[in-house]
């Protein structure tokens, strides 16, 4: 059973899509559900992640404990978990990182954040690192259409603002941990716009022609986004990357793309909860 203070996390995170408040406003949280290593049972914890690529990354420092938290010892024993990010659930394959690959990744987490070297400095356990992987999913957790696609807007609107205030604050160069955020936020951009002009667009157009002349800008929209995205990694893939530049490159896609999603959502979301369920 989660203790009290981790359940009104993990019940203010289910009501708000992912956001939480208080000490855990600008943190990047999942709910990390893992199977009891003695009883069985499930037992879901928030926990703090990096994204990685093609992955997530979550630390066990159980801020600074002489043990392992028990949702490492879980996943240790039934490595198959289940992920919420507050736009999906998702079955995940947790592996535990090791060697050089583990002290990599650590090594970028307190680049970003040096509390995660606080919380080794107060252990004589060297704190384990775990990346999770989706190996399957379901649809967003909304009541209808329209509020899944506010969902993952809200999503996309939020990761801009972590990256946007990640940038403000970085130092003469740009963090191995922040470049690898950004990245996963232009891959998920590029994934989130493609689903929709190949998907949902042509069937929002068969079932509401008058939405045409909408649907063509939001596509042509999605080139303009696109090539922002396309000079943002290009920043990325520089050495000598200035994270004033960097700044001024999110000031700009975030601008760009909150017009957008504010047009669509105030265009689509009518046509979508009239969608028979």
């Amino acid at each position: 059973m989660p203790n009290d203070f981790n359940q009104q996390i993990i019940d203010e995170f289910r009501a708000n899509g992912g956001r939480v408040g208080g000490y855990f406003q600008d943190a990047r949280l999942i709910l990390l559900t893992t199977t009891g290593a003695r009883t069985g049972r499930p037992h879901t914890t928030p926990v703090a992640y990096l994204p990685d690529t093609d992955r997530i990354v979550v630390i066990a420092s159980a801020a600074g404990s002489p043990r392992h938290p028990a949702w490492f010892h879980n996943l240790v024993a039934n490595p198959t978990v289940t992920v919420e990010n507050g736009v999906v659930t998702y079955q995940a394959e947790a592996t535990v990182l090791t060697g050089a690959e583990r002290d990599e990744v650590f090594a970028r987490a307190v680049e970003a954040d040096p509390g995660w070297a606080d919380y080794q400095a107060k252990t004589d356990r060297q704190i384990p690192v775990v990346a999770l992987r989706q190996v399957s999913g379901g649809p967003p957790r909304a009541s209808s259409l329209g509020a899944a696609l506010r969902l993952i807007h809200d999503a996309f609107r939020r990761e801009l603002a972590l990256v946007r205030a990640e940038a403000a604050r970085s130092g003469p160069r740009l963090g191995a941990q922040l470049r690898i955020n950004c990245l996963a936020l232009c891959a998920n951009l590029e994934f989130h716009h493609t689903a929709e002009d190949g998907g949902m667009f042509p069937a929002i157009g068969e079932r509401h022609p008058e939405l045409r002349p909408v649907l063509d800008r939001l596509a042509a929209e999605h080139l303009a986004i696109a090539a922002l995205v396309e000079e943002l990694r290009a920043l990325l893939a520089a050495d000598d990357a200035d994270p004033s530049r960097l700044a001024r490159d999110v000031d700009r896609l975030t601008a760009e793309l909150d017009r957008h999603l504010t047009y669509e959502e105030e265009r689509l979301i009518p046509a979508l909860d009239a969608v028979p369920g």
